[in-house]
C-alpha cells in the first residue's frame, strides 16, 4: 500500500505519492524496519509537506532542539552532510540514509559519516580550520548556560588535542585513514563518538 498525501500548494491540491518500491529500496539501504520508515516518513512529511527540506527550514527545525544556544552554524554543516546530492535540498531518502548510519551504523560507518561532516570542503582532509569551525559551532549550539565557565579558547584546545592524536605524520591535515585508525585505537575517542549521538 502506498502512502498518499494531499498537499496544498498555491491553493491547488496536488497528490504526493510515496511509492512502495521506494520503501522497499530504503528497507534494503537502511537499518530501519518498514514500520519505522513509515513513522519517520509521516514525521518528515509533517515538517516538510513538499517532501524535501531546504537549509533554512532545516535550521529552523534544528534550532527547536537547542533553544539555549545558536545552532545555525552547526545545522548548516549538518545539512551539508545530509545533502548528498549537493542540490540545496534534503529528501526523505537523504535524511533516513544518514540517520540510519548515525543511529544504527557500524563503528566504521559512523566514523566515515563523522569524517565527512568534519571535512567541510569535502576534499578528503580535515584541516585545523575546519575542525575549529565545527567545534566552535558545537559550543555555540550548546550555549553558555550549558558550559558557564567555558573559556573562549576551549574549541582551540579541543582541536589541538584532536590533531595531536590524529595527525600521525604531522602534515597539518587528517586523512580518513588517520581518522579511522586513531579513533578505533582510542577508547576515549570511541566513547566521545557517542556524545554526538545526542547532538545529531
Amino acid at each position: 500500500v502506498s502512502i498518499t498525501t494531499i498537499v496544498v500548494e498555491d491553493g491547488e491540491l496536488s497528490t504526493v505519492c510515496y511509492r512502495p518500491e521506494g520503501l522497499d529500496q530504503l528497507l534494503q539501504q537502511t537499518k530501519f524496519t518498514r514500520r519505522e520508515l513509515q513513522i519517520l516518513y509521516r514525521g518528515f512529511k509533517n515538517e516538510c509537506p513538499s517532501g524535501v527540506v531546504d537549509e533554512e527550514t532545516f535550521k529552523l527545525i534544528y534550532s527547536q532542539f537547542f533553544p539555549q544556544g545558536d545552532s545555525s552554524t552547526y545545522a548548516h554543516f549538518l545539512f551539508e552532510a545530509f545533502d548528498t546530492h549537493k542540490n540545496g535540498m534534503v529528501s526523505f531518502e537523504d535524511f533516513v540514509t544518514g540517520l540510519s548510519i548515525i543511529l544504527r551504523g557500524s563503528v566504521t560507518e559512523k566514523l566515515n559519516w563523522a569524517f565527512n561532516l568534519y571535512d567541510l570542503n569535502k576534499d578528503g582532509f580535515i584541516t585545523k580550520e575546519e575542525m575549529t569551525d565545527i567545534m566552535s559551532s558545537i559550543y555555540d549550539m550548546m550555549g553558555t548556560c550549558t558550559y558557564p565557565c567555558m573559556q573562549n579558547d576551549a574549541p582551540k584546545e579541543h582541536v589541538d588535542n584532536f590533531f595531536q592524536k590524529m595527525d600521525k605524520n604531522k602534515d597539518g591535515v587528517v586523512t580518513i585513514e588517520e581518522f579511522l585508525e586513531s579513533c578505533q585505537k582510542d577508547e576515549n575517542i570511541m566513547q566521545s563518538m557517542h556524545l554526538f549521538d545526542n547532538v545529531i
